[in-house]
């Protein structure tokens, strides 16, 4: 059996209990519906509009339960399709939809080059499967095979400096345990960990932590037979080798190198960063950051002539991941906003009269209506909020979606 296979048949990934599905729904980036239409199509979806989606290389399922769930949640006529080449990953998934009820998901068994043949879709969801394909080029290209021509991706890969002293350890433990069974794999693993040096830069990164979650987290950290990164640049360069382009990085504040060089640093080297392609200015921020571990991206169709929505007046803002009480409260309170991304810590100046205006943003009204109750013109408004929802913008607080609205 093909090693991959075999590691996700031994040690489906990530580790699941179906039961839990009672206490929890997983959520995250991408494939977040608000995300979906803000990155994909302009934040003005209508979501009572068919949907078809294709969860390629679903493992346990997270991103299918939560496209799944809330698409079921707002009654989109959605059809999901799921697709992994692993039986026992695919057996969790299925018990996590089935413990929930749902029945908008059919599941096939096979490889992801063979997506096409499913298509075409509105949506693809294909996070951690990318990196682990022997040619994953192809992987890349079957999946624009796949979309519809108004559709679009959203993906995630590796990134390698956020993974620091992870490859030195698979290439180590690859030729030391070539000979061993998986579960021996898993121990001889666990012993070498406990007496790697503390100067080792797997030791010395605190971002990691698959290995400490269970052994199918540990496999697939550390033991994975077929496993590559990616520059920033690179994952461009593949998506426009497959006909897409991409829409944007999910955080995309952290691939302005401006976001780590001092003000004068910024200042002179503001005409080289100018003249740099959008790849290179995006693998220059992930080198001086050092942090980033996996690429979260969107991408769509290159034909397609459509880009991550922004302030307009018809659109809906959506606070993510915060509520916006809370953010409000803490504007007033500081003029501040703090981000902070795998332990980086951002924070940004904000004019303490925008927290009413924070606190009305509710998913359902738009940006126009929010105008029209401050009492400015438009353009004064969008002066006004325009550095702090650029800033929500880009650590992914903030997004345009029709998704909440009724």
């Amino acid at each position: 059996m093909d090693p991959v296979r075999r590691q996700y048949e031994d040690y489906p990934y990530p580790s699941r209990d179906p039961a839990d599905e009672k206490k929890r729904l997983i959520t995250g980036s991408p494939s977040h519906p608000v995300e979906i239409d803000h990155f994909i199509f302009g934040g003005k979806r209508d979501w009572s509009a068919p949907f078809r989606v294709l969860v390629a290389g679903g493992g346990t399922g997270d991103a299918l339960v939560m496209l799944a769930q809330l698409l079921n949640d707002r009654k989109t006529p959605a059809e999901i399709h799921y697709l992994d080449l692993s039986t026992s990953s695919r057996a969790v998934a299925e018990a996590r939809i089935a413990a929930r009820g749902l029945s908008n998901v059919s599941f096939h068994t096979g490889d992801l080059l063979t997506a096409p043949e499913l298509g075409p879709f509105d949506y693809i969801d294909c996070c951690g499967v990318l990196h682990h394909l022997p040619n994953p080029q192809a992987g890349f290209d079957a999946l624009a095979a796949a979309l519809s021509p108004e559709g679009g991706l959203g993906g995630m890969v590796y990134a390698p400096y956020g993974r620091s002293g992870v490859y030195p350890l698979q290439e180590a433990f690859g030729a030391a345990f070539a000979q061993m069974s998986p579960a021996d794999k898993v121990a001889a693993a666990r012993e070498t960990l406990e007496q790697l040096p503390p100067s080792h830069p797997f030791r010395l990164n605190p971002l990691l932590g698959d290995h400490a979650s269970g052994d199918a987290g540990l496999y697939d950290l550390l033991l994975h037979s077929t496993d590559r990164a990616y520059l920033a640049g690179e994952v461009i360069e593949s998506l426009e080798h497959a006909g897409l382009k991409l829409s944007n990085f999910v955080e995309p504040a952290r691939y302005d190198p401006r976001l780590y060089l001092g003000a004068a640093a910024a200042a002179g080297a503001e005409k080289a960063l100018r003249e740099m392609s959008p790849a290179d200015r995006a693998t220059l921020a992930e080198k001086l950051a050092g942090n980033i571990k996996t690429h979260l991206f969107y991408a769509t169709p290159a034909s397609r002539n459509v880009a991550p929505a922004s302030l307009k007046p018809d659109l809906i803002p959506v606070l993510h991941k915060i509520d916006a009480r809370a953010l409000a409260n803490s504007v007033h309170k500081t003029g501040k906003m703090r981000f902070v991304a795998d332990g980086l810590t951002i924070e940004r100046p904000v004019n303490r009269a925008l927290a009413p205006l924070l606190a009305a943003i509710d998913g359902r009204t738009k940006l126009g209506s929010l105008q029209q109750r401050a009492g400015i013109d438009w353009l004064a408004f969008a002066q006004a909020v325009a550095p702090a929802f650029r800033a929500l913008d880009g650590f992914n607080i903030l997004r345009y979606s029709t998704f909440l609205a009724s």
